[in-house]
């Protein structure tokens, strides 16, 4: 035991005071009443002995009271096992305000208002002088008492970036304190187990791990389009993909999809602990608007995250550009269907323009492919556009060719040997229907009746996927990855004997595929608040207006955000502020008008609620962190007492306090009930 005013013992001479009393106490005379009739009157029947022996238990706990009233004086506490050697009188804390710390506690509260509860409990356990840091809210030193009314108003945000980034972010701003506790529940989809690495050494660190409530959790992991182009009047299937986060099992969870705000689809999903299960509804749009569309899951009792966020557009018109020397069968299929947008440019006067921002150039039976086209396609591919290769039949067109192929990225090429006469069309087999570039083209029939014929000049390398083969397994049509697009080739041309593919009934739907495949859509479905940048293409009604410095804003309701931005290469890259915490939708404006509407959601790790527990926490602190400590709060004990035992002491003041009551309380039933008169018994006498 250790005294924190030890000078105070000098009060212990005040024990001489009941010593003196009790040794020069005058001894009172009592007085006996003797009567000379048959009554006896009222005496005291008390001894000496018991006189002295009540007068020694009175002195004790006189003694006790003045003892122990000096030492709560005196501050007497229990040393801590782990004395603090560096600056305790300022403190920095920092809670977790991701979304998963909406989850609830065994005690049915929420996580957040828990390490709310827990974090204003250390003003107990420090000085009154102590200073407060809230690395979230500001670097401002902060008193006790604002210390207390800020951490009270934290707040769930959806941009919480996680608690590695936080913990880096107060590493580089902690030179006013050397003390940090953190307050979280510690998943594992957010936290790698080598996190406590960044957690500088020099720093005491506290990990206050709060633990929820087995549950089970279902989000919208996410929502795909099975077709990128999207067009009014017909069904969209979409995949829905579920997932569980939580320890236990869900059963009959509905859901429910929305355009606008009408309802479009419900079905019930059963999900296992940890599981995933995808369903495909499919849904009808009417207008070509863009349209806000949201899923709501009926999840309880976490449902932070049952609601999630998309939009659905109209595709535009996909940009055809076909380079020929002569009219084509692709400008029958391309040029008379609404859908898409086509150009032909002839061989000797292309429009690069149109190259540059088409979705599919057609490069068809060029006798020489010029250099200027191939750095164009290459441009184009590298930003995701794609491209279809159909060969010449001329040998001297073969060395342009295959810098063209180079360039692009595909692999290897071998020109078959040229021959006289007509050339030998063979037949290619039917398509694979499991192949995803089939998909509805055979709903109404199981295969063609019958297959095209070709006479391939040239063969690839097993680099790319096969659309279309021949009968003997060699490639017809290809598909080859080439910087952000795709570059097709066909083995053979269109025309000149080489193939009667164009005239087949295939012909038509294979070349819709290639052109709806190509289509990029401008913009996701859905974003996240936690993703660092949205990129979107420059609309072309605001070109102008960029010229003229006219910043976006992103607008939801009454709120405004003006995010970081910058016009590259064509597109618009935004930087999520850090003010955008709720989910939901947000306009993208310019000077005032409505430019498109994105959606966002929370992060989709926060869903998932596994979390270190305190021996795992504990085994990851091992011995290589002397400076990082565990407190474990779900036993009871608040994080003010555990630092107090461990890093301050255990007071004994208030012990004292009860002992000096209890002996002065001695002191008064002592004198009250001790010796108190008793009545004589009156005994009758007869007379003679």
């Amino acid at each position: 035991m250790a005294l924190v005013y030890p000078w105070f013992l000098i009060g212990l001479l005040s024990l001489a005071i009941p010593i003196a009393i009790h040794f020069f106490e005058l001894r009172r005379v009592q007085r006996i009443a003797f009567t000379n009739v048959s009554f006896i009157r009222e005496v005291k029947l008390i001894s000496a002995r018991q006189r002295k022996l009540r007068h020694l238990l009175v002195l004790l706990a006189r003694l006790s009271f003045l003892f122990f009233l000096v030492l709560l004086f005196c501050q007497p506490f229990i040393p801590a096992p782990e004395r603090v050697t560096i600056d305790s009188t300022s403190i920095g804390v920092l809670v977790d305000t991701s979304p998963s710390m909406q989850a609830h506690t065994i005690g049915d509260a929420l996580l957040l208002d828990k390490a709310v509860e827990l974090g204003s409990s250390l003003t107990s356990a420090l000085s009154p002088t102590a200073q407060f840091y809230l690395p979230s809210v500001n670097s401002q030193p902060l008193s006790p008492t604002s210390y207390k009314e800020q951490i009270e108003k934290l707040a769930i945000s959806g941009h919480n970036l996680g608690l590695t980034t936080a913990i880096n972010q107060t590493r580089r701003g902690h030179s006013a304190y050397k003390q940090l506790f953190l307050f979280s529940d510690f998943q594992k989809s957010s936290l790698a187990p080598n996190f406590l690495a960044s957690v500088d050494s020099t720093q005491q660190v506290y990990l206050v791990p709060i633990r929820h409530q087995a549950s089970a959790n279902v989000y919208v992991d996410s929502v795909i389009l099975e077709d990128a182009f999207v067009r009014t009047g017909v069904d969209i299937p979409i995949k829905i993909r579920l997932r569980n986060g939580g320890s236990e099992g869900a059963v009959g969870v509905q859901v429910k999809v929305f355009i606008g705000q009408q309802q479009v689809s419900a079905y019930q999903a059963d999900i296992p602990a940890a599981g995933m299960v995808i369903s495909t509804v499919r849904v009808r749009l009417k207008t070509t608007d863009i349209q806000q569309c949201r899923i709501q899951l009926d999840d309880e009792p976490i449902s932070f995250d049952n609601t999630y966020y998309f939009t659905l557009q109209p595709s535009t018109r996909i940009r055809i550009v076909d380079i020929a020397a002569r009219q084509t069968p692709t400008q029958q299929v391309y040029g008379n269907e609404p859908l898409f947008d086509y150009s032909f440019s002839s061989s000797d006067r292309i429009n690069y323009q149109a190259v540059a921002g088409g979705n599919l150039t057609v490069v068809q039976e060029l006798t020489q492919v010029p250099s200027g086209l191939v750095a164009a396609l290459k441009r184009n591919v590298s930003q995701g556009g794609s491209v279809l290769i159909i060969p010449s039949a001329d040998v001297k067109a073969r060395a342009s060719y295959d810098r063209l192929f180079r360039e692009l990225g595909v692999g290897f090429i071998q020109w078959n040997s040229g021959s006289a006469g007509t050339p030998v069309q063979r037949e290619l087999a039917a398509p694979n229907q499991q192949n995803p570039f089939f998909r509805e083209v055979f709903a109404k029939q199981s295969r063609p009746g019958s297959m095209p014929k070709a006479a391939p000049v040239l063969r690839w390398a097993r680099s790319g996927q096969d659309i279309l083969k021949m009968r003997d397994g060699d490639g017809y049509l290809a598909e080859f990855p080439s910087g952000a697009g795709k570059v097709y080739v066909l083995a053979a041309p269109l025309q000149g004997g080489f193939s009667d593919f164009s005239s087949h009934a295939l012909f038509v739907p294979v070349m819709y595929r290639l052109a709806m495949q190509s289509y990029q859509a401008t913009q996701l479905p859905a974003y996240r608040l936690t993703q660092g940048s949205v990129t979107l293409p420059v609309p072309t009604a605001s070109r102008t207006n960029i010229a003229d410095k006219a910043i976006f804003k992103l607008q939801q309701d009454s709120n405004t955000f003006i995010p970081t931005q910058r016009v590259q290469a064509g597109e618009l890259v935004l930087t999520v502020p850090a003010g955008m915490k709720t989910p939901g939708f947000y306009t993208l404006t310019q000077q005032g008008r409505p430019v498109t509407t994105l959606a966002f959601n929370q992060d989709k790790r926060e869903s998932e609620l596994a979390s270190y527990s305190v021996e795992e926490l504990r085994q990851l602190i091992g011995t290589t962190h002397p400076n990082i400590h565990l407190y474990d709060v779900n036993e009871g004990q608040s994080v003010a007492a555990q630092y107090k035992a461990q890093r301050v002491g255990t007071p004994l003041w208030q012990y004292c306090l009860a002992a000096a009551l209890a002996s002065l309380l001695l002191e008064v039933l002592l004198l009250r009930f001790w010796g108190k008169p008793k009545e004589a018994a009156v005994q009758p006498v007869s007379v003679a």
